[in-house]
């Protein structure tokens, strides 16, 4: 119940726990972040404001989600009934269990569902790849590739299969090799350019995190029929 509150509002599942401080907190940080959502929506345009919300709000709002979700933990080194609160031992403990990995999986099932609902909008966008957009099967293949691989390397992560962790690092230097090719070709561009950078931090935070996947899973049936 109280992780459900603060899905919603966040502080409200903390308040319920009777944490008043630390519920109060997270309202004030969460007023703020959303205030700052909305100056960037205002004056660089709905596109970086969605890429704050996703790289820093929806983060955050998750965490004191399962911060509101998980019982009071103690003081390490003590036997007391003693309890602590706090966003950083929550983070601590997600950490712990890979939940970052996890969520990251669940990005990659949000992007492919909007990459099959940019195909669907837009029959006649065309994927540029090396410097081309294939028409034809070709194209239709080159547009289906980024859900196709979104979905099954979302599914991994959030099994924490290290198979995933192989099949992202082989899209990730794909995704790199096609971006700077088409640097090459077309110049600088700002949404390109952004792509690159946030395909690079992310590939390094997940070579980061490898110990969190699983050795030595089987793939599932579907890729191996």
């Amino acid at each position: 119940m109280a992780a459900a509150l603060s899905a919603i509002v966040p502080g409200l599942g903390q308040s319920l726990k009777r944490q008043g401080a630390h519920a109060a907190t997270i309202a004030v940080t969460g007023a703020a972040l959303l205030i700052v959502t909305g100056w960037i929506a205002q004056t660089g345009g709905i596109g970086p404001a969605v890429f704050f919300f996703l790289l820093l709000v929806l983060p955050w709002w998750t965490l004191q989600s399962y911060d509101a979700y998980l019982p009071n933990q103690p003081w390490a080194g003590t036997t007391s009934a003693s309890r602590t609160t706090g966003l950083w031992q929550s983070l601590r403990t997600a950490w712990s269990r890979a939940h970052d990995i996890r969520y990251l999986g669940a990005l990659f099932l949000l992007t492919a569902l909007t990459d099959l609902y940019i195909i669907a909008a837009n029959p006649s966008y065309s994927l540029t790849v090396f410097c081309t957009k294939p028409a034809g099967l070709g194209g239709i293949l080159a547009k289906a590739q980024s859900p196709t691989l979104h979905l099954l390397i979302g599914y991994g992560f959030m099994r924490l299969r290290r198979w995933a962790l192989l099949l992202y690092l082989a899209y990730a230097a794909f995704g790199l090799l096609n971006t700077t090719a088409n640097y090459a070709c077309f110049g600088y561009g700002r949404i390109r350019t952004a792509f690159l950078l946030t395909l690079i931090a992310f590939t390094a935070y997940v070579l980061w995190r490898q110990r969190g996947f699983r050795r030595g899973e089987a793939l599932p049936a579907t890729l191996t029929a």
